[in-house]
């Protein structure tokens, strides 16, 4: 038998900052960046009643942790629930098992600050946010880790969601934080664009998008899903979490292919090998990039393994024990 650390999502709430899990998610994509194994989301689908069953995973070698993440969402009780088992990648051994509910803003916000910080210009300074929910305010809080903003403006269909949403990122931020009534108005005078919705249909016209503009699109992870319309694909530097998953799920871009506004090799390269130095991303102050950011493993077990080490400093945690084949699979 070996014991393991079960985290409850109240424990793990509040353990790291935005900056701490910007700097272990980005220290796991360099390790993608030079062969680091990580496998796209696959999902299985019900129809009655409807919901779907996800998983994604991702060996980190340097940071001693492999796992993923499996989430159950839909289905009778229409909720989501987020599960995060951890494994040490040298004995193979079970580490913890953590309910991943509470760190999903912020290691989503965190693989968005990431993409920021390797594409966006150093000197961006205000930022569009499309979206007003826990995501949307997860993804700012990580990228005002990584740039100094002076300016936020805010927008969701919904007035009261996009106003509250501003007010609380207003008083969390160094930056003024204002919401405004239409995409437009957020996206034509911001350095950076930031989208984490579940839209169907573009959310702003890429012809708006100033020259040098960074865009990171969250919300793309189905083929039916599209924050970006093909002009801003055709226009941008295109850099995606993993390559594989790109003519599986990144519905943007998948649309602008059919369209024939880009060729199927549009892809610049994988975020970790431009975070590791081995492939070009944003070349000149003028070229539009985009981070196409659908969830993988990397930024979970990096996220994860910070947590589980905190938590052990901490003493946090339950102890459940698991049995190794070895001694389970006796046939008896």
């Amino acid at each position: 038998m070996t014991d393991a650390l079960f985290l409850t999502s109240e424990e793990v709430a509040g353990l790291a900052s935005p900056a701490e899990y910007v700097e272990v998610v980005r220290e796991g994509y360099r390790q993608r960046g030079e062969g680091a194994p990580a496998r796209p989301r696959a999902k299985l689908t019900n129809a009655d009643p409807p919901g779907m069953l996800t998983d994604y995973s991702a060996v980190l070698p340097e940071t001693g942790a492999m796992g993923g993440y499996m989430y159950a969402a839909g289905f009778g009780e229409a909720d989501a629930w987020f599960m995060t088992p951890l494994f040490d990648a040298e004995s193979g051994k079970p580490l913890a098992l953590l309910d991943g509910a509470s760190m999903n803003p912020f290691k989503t916000g965190a693989a968005g600050a990431v993409g920021v910080d390797a594409l966006a210009r150093e000197d961006a300074k205000t930022v569009a946010i499309i979206g007003s929910g826990s995501q949307a305010r997860g993804q700012l809080r990580a990228t005002a880790t990584v740039r100094d903003l002076e300016s936020v403006w805010v927008y969701s269909p919904t007035k009261e969601n996009r106003e509250s949403s501003a007010a609380e990122m207003n008083e969390r931020l160094d930056a003024s934080v204002a919401a405004v009534a239409s995409s437009a108005a957020a996206v034509e005078e911001a350095d950076v664009v930031i989208t984490a919705t579940t839209a169907s249909e573009p959310v702003f016209d890429g012809d708006l998008l100033a020259p040098g503009t960074h865009v990171t699109a969250m919300g793309q992870y189905h083929p039916e899903k599209r924050e970006l319309d093909a002009t801003t694909i055709q226009r941008a530097t295109y850099v995606p979490d993993l390559r594989e998953r790109v003519p599986q799920d990144a519905g943007s871009f998948l649309a602008a292919v059919e369209e024939g506004a880009i060729s199927k090799d549009h892809v610049r390269a994988e975020l970790g090998e431009v975070v590791a130095g081995n492939a070009p991303g944003r070349e000149s102050d003028e070229d539009v990039t985009v981070f196409d950011s659908g969830g993988t493993g990397i930024e979970t077990v990096a996220a994860a393994h910070m947590l589980y080490e905190k938590a052990k400093a901490e003493g946090l945690g339950s102890e459940i024990s698991f049995a190794p084949a070895s001694e389970a699979l006796t046939g008896k």
